[in-house]
């Protein structure tokens, strides 16, 4: 008999029954929990170790429950009941006494709860004042619970709608507590203005997250903000911010709003903001246009020459890539073919898509005169669709039933696809890329596979010969396979296949824990498929084969797993994995994306070098235009001073003593003046037919003294009108003040006077009147030679 029993009070039976005995008949309820420590040696969790049938009854538990305290009673954490526990466990064997009333979780009763330490657990017992009266307190605080309860799950509806309304708001928003501006709540759109995740960003403080941005400015505008609580409005403000891996200039509209607590109290502050970087370097983008058009001018010709070349060069250099991509997607190992139109007729196949058609395939031809087998079977409407919402369609180990040259007869193929819509500049659909990888060897494997998995769950039931001759199976198996046993996950057997994708690591008998450490998202899947027995399955999971020492170097692998949980006994005995090796096809898929990419990117270039031509002619347009308008102007420009030069050397000519004519020199230098003024002013006539304006570029109008122009006109053609004997009489009293081109007025009266005398009657003298009338005239009296504007 142990000493214990020894120790029982006279008059009770010194038997081992007599405890649990007391514990069955006892109407409070006792409970034994064992504390779960984290890492740091602190209680996480507790554990139930055994519950009297009074505590079973109460709680509606089995015993032992599998969950723990705070899985049983979530919340425990926030009514004190688990710090109470905690508390216990840790006074050592000191009573502990707790009340509570907890309504949660399908319980609402009031407990009264002692507990102390005992051994390496602690002894709770409790009673359960449900099924008393409760006093008049009791009910209050009942009411009052759930008066609060109610309370917070309205005012939770209510800040769910305004999360909801905040997260899904068109501008960028932010809310910054205290001196160092904690972000307390930031929307999706200000995260990625930020570069940075919602994650990253709640409860940092704003200059901790973005610290490039300080000496820019915005922590003094925000302190103005939180000292004055006058709200701050910028606009195109810029910064300099890190996202995205690189360093980029962004300007931004916004405004800084004052957060006041209840008490009036400035606690924080609000940023609602917008992105205008595009805006903002778009107009810089064409002020500096303009700039470089003006500085460009006189350089027209020769960079028409070098955008030509250039654009030559760019076009010599897509029709190269074309070229290139041509051969490349004639060397991929997929179907590729684009069609045009909504009737989807064939612009282009390579090699491997004409055997899949088995020859049929044409340019121009319809898909459905191609594959009329395939119009019943749906892929018609599919491209329909994919032409008409622009959204593409994928499919993975699709039936499709086709044509056999060799049998005559329909075959089945799988088929691996996507059809990816191709658009125009504006952004319309204008046809279909097909790209489709046979993939009927691996599905049919993959069949093969399942069948075989399946004849491994059988053979898992069976004695362990038969499980050798499956593990033998297994071994020439065109899969990777390895069953795990026990809920630890332990390795019972993996085949060839599978230990090549671990080299150097030994796998068989240790747990995946210890061979996979860092696979943590597969221990947890292969613990749901342990406990459910549903299996799970999952598409190209990227795997990392190390190198070997046989020089093998990494290499990035892909897989269609099943995850899969077999029985014994009724019961499930541990986890199958099936793997099945589907490189080929993802590679081959990206290599496909790839080249769309780089067939995209080739289409922008040529638009933009398209656009930039364009720009340049007009420009070198407008440039002509200029300088045809200033070879005009200055032909007309230079004829009055030329013919004034020619009427000066006519008065020498006149005036010279006839002694100075006798020198043999002078008659010779004044002819040589004449010649060059004759040879100028043919230069000039010839300057104003090359112009050849079909109409004056228009000038800016401004006020004019037309007095002023018309004697500074009238001093010009002076030598004119002496040679001439004509008369100029100039009224204009009743009209001092013009507004027109001043460089076009004076044009429009220099050629009226020039043309009134110049084209005078031979042998009499002209008389030419200039007066302020509702038109401006110049007339020859004596030859009623009038000229008007």
């Amino acid at each position: 008999m142990p000493d214990s029993l020894a120790l029982l009070p006279a008059g009770l039976p010194a038997t081992p029954q007599l405890l649990p005995a007391l514990l069955d008949l006892l109407p409070n309820g006792v409970v034994y929990l064992t504390p779960q420590l984290d890492a740091a040696g602190a209680v996480a969790d507790f554990a139930f170790a055994y519950l009297n049938p009074t505590a079973q009854r109460t709680l509606r538990l089995p015993a032992p429950p599998v969950t723990t305290y705070t899985q049983q009673f979530p919340g425990s954490r926030e009514n004190g009941s688990f710090a109470f526990h905690c508390a216990a466990w840790l006074a050592g064997g000191e009573v502990c006494h707790f009340e509570m009333l907890y309504q949660a979780n399908g319980y609402d009763g009031y407990y009264q709860v002692a507990a102390r330490r005992l051994a390496e657990g602690l002894l709770v017992s409790f009673t359960d004042g449900t099924e008393q009266p409760r006093t008049a307190v009791e009910e209050a605080l009942r009411v009052s619970q759930a008066g609060e309860r109610a309370a917070l799950a309205a005012a939770e509806t209510q800040r769910g709608e305004l999360q909801r309304i905040f997260e899904q708001a068109p501008v960028a928003i932010a809310v910054y507590r205290g001196p160092t501006y904690i972000i307390e709540l930031a929307n999706p759109l200000v995260c990625a203005l930020w570069g940075r995740t919602q994650t990253q960003a709640l409860h940092t403080p704003l200059l901790e997250l973005l610290p490039e941005i300080k000496g820019q400015g915005y922590e003094e505008l925000l302190d103005e903000v939180m000292a004055t609580g006058v709200p701050y409005v910028a606009r195109e403000m810029p910064s300099t911010i890190d996202r995205y891996g690189r360093r980029d200039t962004v300007y931004w509209n916004f405004v800084y709003l004052p957060v006041r607590a209840a008490d009036g109290r400035i606690t924080g502050a609000m940023v609602v903001a917008t992105e205008v970087s595009e805006q903002v370097q778009a107009r810089q983008q064409v002020q500096a246009l303009n700039e470089e058009l003006e500085a460009r001018v006189t350089q027209r010709t020769a960079e028409l020459q070098v955008a030509l070349q250039e654009a030559e060069k760019q076009r010599e250099q897509l029709r190269t890539q074309q070229a290139l991509l041509g051969q490349i997607l004639g060397q991929v190992p997929a179907a590729i073919a684009t069609l045009t139109g909504p009737e989807h007729r064939y612009s282009f196949f390579n090699a491997p898509y004409q055997a899949l058609a088995a020859g049929r395939t044409a340019l121009g031809l319809k898909v459905v005169e191609v594959f009329p087998e395939v119009e019943e079977q749906g892929f018609v409407d599919l491209l329909n669709r994919v032409y008409a919402t622009g959204q593409p369609y994928s499919g993975t180990g699709t039936p499709i039933m086709l044509h056999d040259n060799d049998t005559g007869q329909p075959e089945t193929r799988y088929m691996d696809f996507i059809y990816q819509p191709l658009f125009n500049a504006k952004g319309q659909t204008t046809g279909i890329l097909a790209f489709v990888l046979d993939v009927t060897d691996s599905a049919r494997a993959r069949k093969q596979a399942d069948t075989l998995q399946a004849a491994v769950l059988a053979a898992v039931r069976r004695q362990g010969q038969e499980r050798e001759n499956v593990h033998q199976l297994f071994a020439q198996a065109p899969a990777v396979i390895c069953l795990l046993r026990e809920p630890s996950h332990r390795i019972e057997y993996l085949n060839p296949a599978y230990q090549a994708l671990f080299p150097g690591r030994q796998l068989l008998g240790h747990t995946l824990a210890e061979v996979q450490p860092e696979a943590l998202a597969l221990l947890a899947l292969l613990d749901e498929v342990h406990g459910s027995g549903e299996a799970q399955f999952r598409r190209e999971m990227p795997v990392v084969v190390p190198p070997t020492e046989a020089g093998q170097p990494w290499g990035t692998y892909y897989f269609d797993f099943t995850y899969q949980a077999y029985r014994e006994e009724g019961r499930i005995a541990g986890v199958s994995i099936f793997g099945f090796d589907v490189t080929e096809q993802v590679e081959a898929r990206q290599q496909v994306q790839n080249l769309n990419e780089e067939l995209a990117a080739i289409n922008e270039e040529m638009q933009a070098t398209n656009e930039e031509l364009h720009e340049s002619n007009t420009r070198l347009l407008r440039t002509n235009t200029d300088l045809d308008t200033f070879v005009y102007t200055a032909s007309h420009d230079l004829k009055s001073p030329i013919t004034n030069v020619e009427g000066l050397l006519l008065a020498l000519r006149d005036h010279l003593p006839a002694n100075a004519l006798d020198h043999a020199v002078v008659p010779r230098l004044l002819d040589m003046m004449a010649g060059a003024v004759s040879r100028f002013q043919q230069t000039l006539g010839h300057l104003t037919d090359i112009s050849r304006l079909q109409q004056e570029q228009s000038q800016p109008a401004e006020a004019v003294d037309l007095p002023a122009l018309v004697e500074a006109v009238r001093l010009d053609i002076l030598p004119e009108l002496t040679a001439a004997d004509a008369t100029l009489a100039i009224d204009l009293d009743g009209c001092h003040t013009v507004h027109f081109s001043a460089k076009n007025l004076r044009s429009i009266v220099y050629n009226l006077l020039s043309n009134a005398v110049k084209y005078r009657a031979e042998g009499r003298p002209a008389h030419c009147c200039c007066a302020a009338t509702t038109r401006w005239a110049a007339r020859c009296s004596k030859c009623e030679t009038m000229a008007w504007a």
